[in-house]
């Protein structure tokens, strides 16, 4: 498949880049810049051949995607939440798995590290994964527990300076590439415990997950614990229970509530352009009123969501925000991305189904970004709890 020229011109119709700083503006300016460079030109092929393609994590360190707010003594990059934002935004406007990537490894690899590790775990890891040296993928979803994480049957047991993993985690991403994987597994109190597994440790496998028709360009895999050892200082040592994991995702669905804008941004931008240049009827389709109205609609969902996002980052910044607060903006920014790109590929006719156009591969990757960290439904529940003190999820 011939390389595709990105021609992509981001829409702010309400003039947003006012309420940013010129750090912002530029830590953006360089990732969208990276992304026309070196990511659309090669992204159709790699998800046409189901391949990832691993040459971007040491591009995407070298960059400071991994990682961004953590303090750069440790390997990251010592920035606001709002430039983390911008971040990923821009690196789904490239592709959702590139997305994937950056979010697991800065979010639920490296900040769990940060935050519940041992001085010894951080200077042992955060380094070599800011860089892009090492990959890490997260283990908490189990093939029988996937919203319900607290019902997990992975399990750590005691033996003296170890301890013996068993269980098994599945759609993790980066797991076939991972040299380090953050797991949660409980202990023989039942509590649950977190700790690093190395590629490497006898028994513990990775098997590529094959077939899918989403994140294409992304690898995705199982985590397999058959009596693994793992040395007792690589347990995080200082978390019990759930509130480490979920932690760990209200960081990571801060990130995706705007990358997903960044994927409904490119899906607008190439049906405006479409819309203009495509003749039927005597007349651009753009003139016609029934296209009108998808675009119109489109402009106003994103700048909605871009708005959304922007006063979550502000109070990520201030330490103010709450997880319900980045569900609310999780959910609406997958549900925004979903629509707009439905409906651009409908404005691109027979074209929105082929690889010369990115709408169609955006459409495949959110039905999997709709789902994962938290579903469509689960979010609308814990909004719905935080408004009225009552629980639906039992």
């Amino acid at each position: 498949m011939a390389a595709r020229t990105d021609q992509f011109i981001s829409p702010d119709y309400l003039l947003l880049d006012e309420l940013l700083t010129e750090e912002q503006k530029l830590i953006r300016e360089s990732v969208r810049s990276y992304v026309k460079k070196e990511i659309s030109p090669i992204i159709e092929t790699y998800a046409q051949k189901a391949e990832f393609p691993a040459h971007i994590v040491k591009q995407m360190g070298g960059l400071g995607c991994f990682g961004p707010t953590i303090p750069a003594g440790y390997g990251g990059g010592g920035l606001d939440y709002i430039s983390y934002g911008l971040m990923m935004q821009e690196l789904e406007r490239g592709d959702s798995g590139v997305r994937s990537t950056a979010s697991v490894q800065g979010s639920l690899v490296m900040y769990p590290i940060y935050e519940y590790g041992s001085e010894e775990q951080r200077r042992k890891y955060l380094p070599r994964l800011g860089s892009g040296e090492w990959l890490g993928c997260f283990g908490l979803t189990e093939p029988d527990h996937g919203s319900n994480p607290a019902g997990m049957l992975t399990n750590i047991r005691d033996a003296g300076d170890h301890v013996i993993l068993n269980g098994a985690k599945m759609w993790i991403s980066n797991a076939p590439y991972a040299r380090v994987a953050v797991v949660w597994a409980k202990d023989e109190n039942g509590d649950i415990r977190g700790l690093i597994v190395e590629r490497g440790m006898e028994g513990f496998t990775t098997p590529a997950t094959h077939d899918k028709w989403s994140l294409r360009a992304s690898a995705t895999g199982e985590l397999v614990f058959d009596n693994v050892s793992v040395p007792k200082e690589n347990i995080f040592p200082d978390i019990k229970g759930l509130k480490g994991p979920l932690g760990c995702l209200t960081k990571a669905r801060f990130g995706i509530a705007w990358g997903t804008i960044g994927a409904a941004m490119d899906c607008y931008d190439t049906a405006l352009r479409y819309a203009k240049e495509r003749i039927q009827f005597d007349k651009p389709i753009a003139g016609f009123q029934l296209q009108q109205k998808k675009l119109a609609e489109m402009i106003t969902e994103i700048t909605k969501a871009q708005l959304l996002n922007w006063r979550v980052g502000v109070l990520m910044n201030e330490g103010k925000a709450t997880p319900q607060q980045v569900s609310m903006a999780k959910r609406n920014g997958c549900e925004t991305a979903a629509n707009i790109c439905r409906n651009a590929r409908q404005i691109l006719g027979g074209m929105g189904i082929t690889g010369e156009y990115a709408v169609m591969r955006h459409m495949m990757n959110l039905e999997s970004v709709i789902t994962y960290e938290g579903t469509h439904d689960i979010h609308l529940l814990i909004t719905g709890m935080d408004i009225t003190g009552l629980n639906a999820f039992k």
